[in-house]
C-alpha cells in the first residue's frame, strides 16, 4: 500500500511512548514512512531495538530512549537526548501503560497510568512547542464506552481521556488533544485471545467481523494528528471495527 499522504511536514519530529511493540511500534513505523523522524521510547529495550532496526532498514531516522515515564528522571532526561539530537518535537503519541492484566493495586495502577501520560506531556510542552503541535493518547473503549473486570483499568482508561479533554479545552494555544479508543487489537497483549472462547464471542458481536490490526490505530493516530486534522481537538475517537455499538 502507497503511504497516505497526511500533510506530515517531512523531518518533524515525533515522540511515542511504548514503542517497543503492537500499536508503538505500528505508529513509530508509519510515522517514519510519512516522513517523520521518530523518537521511540519503551521499557523493553529488546522490543524498541526491533523496532528501531526496522525503521532504519527502511531509511527513517530513529532516537531511542530506554526507560520508564513514570520516571520524572527519565522524562526529562529523555527530552533533553531526543531533542538534542532531532530538535523540536512537535508531536506526541502517549501509548505507554500497563495492561489490564497487570497486578496493579487500584491507586498505584492510577498513578502509573494517568500520572505518566500528564507527567510526559507537562515536560514536552514545558520547552515551548512549535506551531501545529499535537498530541493523542491511547485511551480505550473500555471505561468511556464499556465496563472492564479489572477496576483500575476502567478507571485509568476513563480519566485519560479526561486530561484529554482539559488539555483540548484549556492548552489549545500550545497543542490540539485527542483521545484514540482502540478495541480488540491484535498486539502481543492479546496474543491467542481470539482463539479463546471468550474471544471468540467477542469477535462475534464485532460488525466488521476481525480484530484491529495495530496500522489500524496506527494510522487514525497519525491522522489525528496531522495537519489534516487541524480542526479537531478534544476528540474520543473509538477504532473498534463497530463492537461497542453492538453492546
Amino acid at each position: 500500500m502507497t503511504a497516505p499522504d497526511f500533510g506530515f511536514r517531512r523531518g518533524d519530529a515525533i515522540l511515542i511512548t511504548g514503542a517497543g511493540s503492537g500499536i508503538g511500534r505500528a505508529t513509530a513505523v508509519r510515522a517514519s514512512e510519512l516522513g517523520l523522524r521518530v523518537s521511540a521510547w519503551d521499557l523493553n529495550a529488546d522490543g524498541l531495538s526491533e523496532t528501531a532496526a526496522v525503521i532504519r532498514a527502511r531509511g527513517g531516522e530513529v532516537h531511542t530512549v530506554v526507560g520508564d515515564v513514570t520516571s520524572e528522571d527519565v522524562v526529562q532526561e529523555g527530552l533533553a537526548a531526543a531533542r538534542s539530537t532531532l530538535g523540536g518535537l512537535r508531536y506526541l503519541h502517549n501509548n505507554a501503560g500497563p495492561s489490564s492484566g497487570a497486578p496493579l493495586a487500584f491507586d498505584d495502577a492510577l498513578n502509573i497510568s494517568v500520572g505518566s501520560v500528564r507527567r510526559l506531556t507537562e515536560a514536552w510542552a514545558a520547552g515551548g512547542l512549535p506551531d501545529g503541535a499535537a498530541m493523542v493518547v491511547t485511551t480505550s473503549v473500555a471505561g468511556n464506552l464499556v465496563g472492564t473486570e479489572v477496576d483500575w483499568y476502567s478507571a485509568a482508561k476513563a480519566a485519560l481521556m479526561g486530561y484529554v479533554r482539559h488539555t483540548a479545552a484549556h492548552r489549545a494555544g500550545e497543542f490540539r488533544s485527542n483521545g484514540v479508543a482502540p478495541g480488540m487489537t491484535d498486539t502481543p497483549r492479546l496474543q491467542g485471545f481470539a482463539d479463546s472462547e471468550r474471544g471468540k464471542a467477542v469477535l462475534s458481536r464485532i460488525p466488521l467481523a476481525r480484530m484491529a490490526s495495530p496500522d489500524d490505530i496506527a494510522y487514525a493516530v497519525l491522522f489525528l494528528l496531522s495537519p489534516l486534522g487541524s480542526y479537531i481537538n478534544g476528540v474520543f475517537l473509538p477504532v473498534d471495527g463497530g463492537w461497542t455499538i453492538t453492546q
